[in-house]
């Protein structure tokens, strides 16, 4: 029953610094720098110049969700393992320093869909260079095109290929926008396009060609990706309950049978350090597996 009462006070405490995040995220709204963080795409947009793909802001209330939700689960792992309150507010204080941890997954998650979206830029630049026309109409009608495919004006493709298209109605060379734009994105794929297409601007070579070239390679590179998702899905779901099943373990033999567990717990038995070491096994297991599952093209 106590058990029950620590994970119900863990939920609405969760729920409450939830909305409290979500209130502080909305009192400067009308700032400038809110408006500036109210979208992690729009950071450093209108105002504070393009957007760097290498980086990624959260916004009050993505920092106070994802702290909050991580500092409640390992609040509730904490008081399974230890039946303490003070380790578990212990175990809990990490998931503050969660959301450092998950902005790589953030920034590699937003590159990936920047790079998909960049291979149908390359199909539309294509036809339209085969069409005749110059590669700096061309980057203005593959905007058009784009739209098409994406309704949404805040797309990140269709606003990079905007300042592009600006910057080229500013006198600026083409190749310097595009330089730009590859420096910010930090995708490998649009790093390699950006170097061929420069040497080809200066060397009279073929762009029709290499960009029809680059963009087969990012398709097949992207098939390949989705064949390996599909194949390491299913390890990655049984990954995940393996780790989660001795949490669950512990937590229904403590509730069920308390005086069996009781040794566990004790540190005249040493149980906190066989669970700490039980722990520590668990959460390298994990680690390892999401290494071992993470193959990059």
């Amino acid at each position: 029953m106590g058990l029950i009462l620590v994970i119900g006070l863990a939920v609405g405490l969760t729920v409450v610094l939830i909305g409290l995040s979500r209130k502080k995220g909305e009192k400067p709204a009308k700032t400038k720098r809110s408006e500036a963080l109210s979208s992690p795409e729009k950071s450093k947009g209108k105002g504070n110049g393009p957007t760097d793909y290498r980086t990624y802001s959260y916004t009050v209330a993505e920092y106070g969700f994802i702290a909050t939700m991580a500092g409640g689960l390992l609040f509730i792992i904490g008081y399974v393992f230890y039946q303490s309150i003070i380790m578990a507010l212990l175990f809990a204080a990490v998931g503050f320093f969660f959301p450092k941890v998950y902005r790589k997954q953030r920034i590699q998650k937003r590159q990936d869909a920047l790079s998909r979206q960049f291979q149908q830029a390359l199909f539309s630049l294509s036809t339209s260079l085969v069409a005749g026309r110059s590669i700096e109409n061309a980057f203005v009608e593959v905007v058009k095109d784009l739209s098409l495919i994406y309704p949404d004006p805040n797309t990140m493709i269709i606003k990079e290929l905007e300042i592009i298209n600006k910057r080229v109605a500013n006198r600026e060379p083409i190749e310097i926008a595009i330089e730009d734009f590859s420096k910010r994105a930090g995708v490998e794929d649009i790093t390699n396009f950006t170097d061929v297409f420069m040497t080809c601007k200066r060397t009279g070579g073929d762009l029709i060609e290499v960009i029809r070239r680059t963009s087969t390679m990012i398709s097949e590179k992207f098939e390949i990706q989705q064949e390996i998702s599909v194949m390491v899905a299913q390890k990655k779901f049984e990954s995940n309950a393996i780790t989660l099943a001795p949490v669950l373990m512990v937590g229904m033999l403590s509730y069920s049978s308390p005086e069996y567990m009781k040794p566990l717990y004790s540190w005249a038995n040493f149980g906190p350090v066989v669970m700490t070491i039980s722990l520590a096994i668990i959460l390298g297991s994990f680690w390892l597996c999401q290494r071992i599952m993470n193959i990059k093209v």
